[in-house]
């Protein structure tokens, strides 16, 4: 995030092995499709999609996916194992935190990425933004937590988010029928942390 620097260059290659994360993924990705309608013809966007654990479990239900993230680390891991994927991909460099996607999608996936940005309703402005009319956004993140989620906070700018000050920010950007779901919990040695879903339409 900060100087272009790849913070997940060290961790992009064993980043799937965590059956926590793999769990973590599953079960964000059951709940997206239990509340969005997907079709055979919508391109979505995966917004930080990493290594691309939470659009593996997409892509059976849509045309395209687009990975967008900052790591080139992460998105070369993504890119080889794409043809596992059940649907046709893209991956495309970008810092949305600083740049901007001159792009409409019919929906947005987020998977534990959101924290990692410093200006929220920016973020979720160009989200708005980057969306067709009627599009949804389905934003997987942590739930306000004490700062012990992670060891190292280096590129981590909010400690998980009440759900109502986010849905606030959210319709701030134009969204409406926002709701919240728990969509897992993750368990550490010295506590559990939840993790919501946000869905919401333009």
């Amino acid at each position: 995030m900060e100087n272009n620097k790849d913070l997940f260059a060290h961790k992009s290659k064993s980043w799937d092995m965590s059956s926590r994360r793999v769990q973590n993924a599953k079960a964000i990705a059951d709940l997206i499709v239990k509340n969005i309608e997907f079709n055979k013809e919508m391109e979505i966007m995966d917004f930080g999609a990493g290594t691309g654990l939470l659009s593996y479990f997409i892509a059976p239900f849509v045309k395209k996916i687009v990975a967008v993230d900052n790591s080139p680390s992460m998105l070369l891991e993504f890119q080889n194992k794409c043809n596992e994927f059940l649907c046709e991909t893209e991956v495309v460099e970008k810092d949305l935190s600083s740049d901007t996607l001159d792009r409409k999608f019919d929906g947005i996936i987020s998977s534990m990425t959101i924290h990692h940005l410093k200006d929220i309703l920016a973020l979720f402005h160009k989200l708005y933004d980057m969306l067709e009319d009627g599009g949804f956004i389905a934003i997987a993140d942590l739930d306000t937590e004490d700062g012990s989620f992670h060891s190292d906070d280096t590129g981590v700018h909010h400690h998980g988010f009440d759900r109502e000050a986010l849905k606030v920010i959210a319709e701030d950007a134009g969204f409406r029928n926002v709701k919240f779901e728990t969509a897992s919990t993750i368990s550490k040695p010295h506590r559990e942390f939840t993790v919501f879903l946000m869905t919401a339409n333009k």
